[in-house]
């Protein structure tokens, strides 16, 4: 071993690996559990799930250990091609993928399938590091703000195309970089401003009268009326309440705001009407306690609340949650694998879970903000922001805090191309992380 090679070593960030280990370990735990029946244990089965998911992280370890002896300029010199690679296949898994669960997400290789997407977050995250690392002005230049969000938004767009929302939601994390880099935070109260009216929109718009708009059956009415109403109000504030100067740009802004609110609440509303299938605009009302007619709208998350609640504070134990047992869940070993440890470690286990990972994500921002090399720092946030952003939905939409769609929990859910991953991710980071002592561009 070369001293440089063992300086890669000495400089490796060891708490980051010990928490991805446990990760992985008890992961793999509950995918057995989930997976197996109480009787006959699929560890050593490599037909079954559990003991592909023990074959996916041996060959995950394998890519770690590969990736920490791959020089740290490689992945700053091939950033671009590897993000071009990526695009390439969003766009033949469209024409040639295979349907699972409604989407066309994956390729299909003979018992095995390869989904892109989950591909496209690591090399994004690069492409980004690599792009606003080059130029120290970074935000300054309006093109520069452009193309950072066109770099996040092309790969994005290929993937909602499959459909799959859940991926797209993580993209939506990488907002938190171009913060961290510079972006206005006015950028993240606008978006949340759009936030609250879109759950206005659908809170009201469901109980509005229907008839005929475009084309459609779209409610209308009811909500835009009290939004134009809020809007002539608040522009009479304005020009009651401030200093003659400042009236005139006041009230600009505000029927700027109300216009923009209009067209969100609309282009939503007419979205969820004409562009969302019945049982996908179902779960978005019983998400907000919206009365449907479809009796089986709520049926995940009613049986997730349940096997979580079943869990008490100690849980059933390994292997002894009749609910993961005779798999009342659907999806209990990708999306839901949450409900298996609430049910089998209790509200004590999950609360670890939960812990475990915010640890990590508060470890790649300590070492995020210790780096000299602005790719290495960029490139951590968006590690960060996308850990964060799958903790957040998945747990979130297992307890019936977001919208049931498809997104796995890291290092626990079920699924090579996922883990593979978010392998990559972590390994390039601590690559990147071992050579902090020299400047990297």
């Amino acid at each position: 071993m070369t001293p440089r090679e063992s300086s890669i070593y000495k400089n490796i960030d060891w708490s980051l690996v010990i928490i991805v280990g446990i990760l992985m370990f008890f992961g793999l735990l509950n995918v057995v559990s989930a997976t197996s029946n109480l009787e006959i244990l699929e560890w050593f089965d490599w037909g079954g799930k559990g003991g592909k998911q023990m074959m996916w992280i041996l060959i995950c370890s394998f890519l770690g250990f590969l990736i920490l002896n791959i020089e740290s300029e490689f992945f700053i010199r091939t950033s671009v091609l590897q993000y071009l690679l990526t695009l390439v296949l969003l766009v033949a898994v469209l024409i040639v993928g295979k349907k699972i669960g409604g989407a066309r997400s994956w390729f299909g290789f003979g018992g095995m399938s390869l989904q892109p997407s989950e591909f496209a977050k690591p090399t994004t995250a690069l492409l980004l590091a690599w792009y606003l690392s080059r130029d120290a002005t970074k935000w300054r230049s309006l093109k520069v703000r452009f193309l950072s969000f066109l770099i996040v938004a092309i790969p994005a767009g290929l993937i909602l195309l499959q459909p799959d929302a859940g991926t797209v939601l993580v993209f939506a994390g990488f907002v938190f970089v171009l913060y961290r880099e510079g972006l206005s935070g006015n950028v993240l109260i606008i978006g949340f401003g759009a936030l609250l009216i879109a759950i206005a929109t659908i809170l009201i718009g469901a109980t509005t009268v229907h008839y005929p708009f475009f084309g459609t059956e779209s409610g209308i009415g009811v909500f835009w009326i009290v939004w134009i109403a809020i809007g002539i109000g608040v522009v009479f504030l304005a020009k009651d309440l401030t200093v003659p100067r400042k009236r005139k740009k006041i009230t600009r802004w505000g029927i700027a705001s109300i216009v923009a609110g209009l067209m969100v609440s609309i282009g939503l509303h007419l979205g969820m009407e004409t562009v969302l299938k019945s049982h996908q605009r179902d779960r978005i009302h019983v998400l907000f306690g919206i009365d449907v007619n479809n009796p089986d709208a709520d049926y995940n998350i009613r049986h997730a609340k349940a096997s979580i609640g079943s869990g008490g504070f100690s849980g059933k134990g390994w292997m002894h949650g009749p609910m993961t047992a005779y798999s009342f869940v659907p999806e209990q070993e990708t999306d839901f694998i949450f409900c298996t440890v609430g049910e089998e470690w209790g509200f004590a286990g999950s609360v670890c879970v939960i812990l475990l990972f915010t640890f990590l994500i508060l470890r790649v921002i300590v070492i995020a903000e210790r780096q000299r090399s602005n790719f290495t720092r960029i490139y951590a946030y968006g590690v960060a922001s996308i850990f964060f952003m799958h903790l957040l939905v998945n747990v979130g939409m297992v307890l019936g805090l977001a919208p049931v769609i498809g997104i796995p929990l890291p290092f626990f859910s079920y699924g090579g191309s996922s883990l593979i991953g978010f392998t990559f991710l972590i390994a390039v980071l601590i690559r990147l992380d071992g050579e902090r002592f020299r400047v990297l561009r």
